[in-house]
């Protein structure tokens, strides 16, 4: 595949991925977290499909397109391993649905960061939460589900937590 090609299938993976979490969390309450912003493409995709849950976004410093920047009061600015034990604090685990799209180009750090990420996304999931990402997860209490129609493996990956 050309890199062209691995791109569509990521983002065909990843809207897939993101309106079948959409479709299992319907009947859940909980904030929706958005880790990672880039152009805020998902961001926006989320907002218009939840316009009546509350999505924060975490980020290091905004650089979205104006039409995709979430609000002040949804925007949640830091150093990730230091604003979701904030958020955890302040919510408690009742995140219905979390999207994850922060790796970058070198699989080994992706992989790195991801180890190191879980098991704050982890404590942060209500039960039944979803979980969909960019990279594989390391998780104790969320179990890996079948992709679902659409997506390619390896391009997008998706998490429940069990009780």
């Amino acid at each position: 595949m050309t890199r062209l090609d691995l791109f569509i299938a990521r983002m065909i993976s990843q809207r897939a991925c993101i309106e079948h979490a959409i479709d299992l969390t319907a009947g859940m309450e909980g904030p929706v977290f958005e880790l990672g912003l880039g152009n805020g493409r998902t961001f926006d995709h989320i907002r218009a499909r939840l316009p009546r849950r509350d999505v924060y976004v975490f980020e290091r410093a905004v650089a979205s397109h104006p039409d995709s920047t979430p609000a002040d009061d949804q925007l949640v600015l830091g150093d990730v391993f230091e604003t979701l034990p904030m958020m955890l604090e302040r919510l408690g685990p009742t995140v219905s649905f979390a999207h994850a799209d922060l790796g970058g180009h070198n699989a080994q750090k992706n992989d790195t960061f991801a180890r190191a990420i879980s098991p704050l996304v982890e404590a942060m999931m209500a039960q039944g939460g979803i979980m969909v990402s960019s990279d594989r997860m390391y998780f104790d209490r969320l179990t890996e589900l079948a992709l679902p129609e659409g997506a390619m493996p390896g391009r997008a990956f998706i998490y429940q937590k069990q009780g």
